[in-house]
């Protein structure tokens, strides 16, 4: 058996389905996708956890070195475990950590979804 064990992904995906809100409203089923990414993005140690990994240009990021973000470590894991239910960041086990890295795309679809100037 392999050391290595992806952790499944369970949330939408992060690929721009839409044109941005200021241009035409939103379907219900791609409002619900972006709802779950925003609602997981709400929460401040969440919003903290997701630039911490996103903000590492794709590379990833062991769970043990996510250290000082004011709540406790099985806390952490809830929270990560959120981000990736929505679809916002990806998770690989290897060993006893987990390293985590933002889903492609998920940051620029959030972006482009608000953008006023389009």
């Amino acid at each position: 058996m392999s050391n290595q064990m992806a952790v499944e992904t369970v949330g939408p995906s992060a690929a721009p389905c839409c044109p941005p809100v200021a241009r035409e409203p939103l379907a219900a089923p791609a409002a619900e996708r972006y709802a779950a990414m925003f609602k997981a993005l709400g929460d401040p140690v969440r919003l903290r956890l997701f630039s911490m990994i996103a903000s590492r240009g794709g590379d990833e990021v062991c769970v043990c070195d996510i250290l000082d973000v004011g709540v406790s470590q099985p806390t952490v894991s809830h929270h990560l475990k959120k981000l990736r239910e929505a679809g916002l960041i990806t998770g690989e086990r290897r060993g006893t950590w987990v390293y985590y890295r933002p889903v492609a795309g998920t940051t620029s679809a959030l972006s482009a979804l608000l953008a006023t100037d389009a």
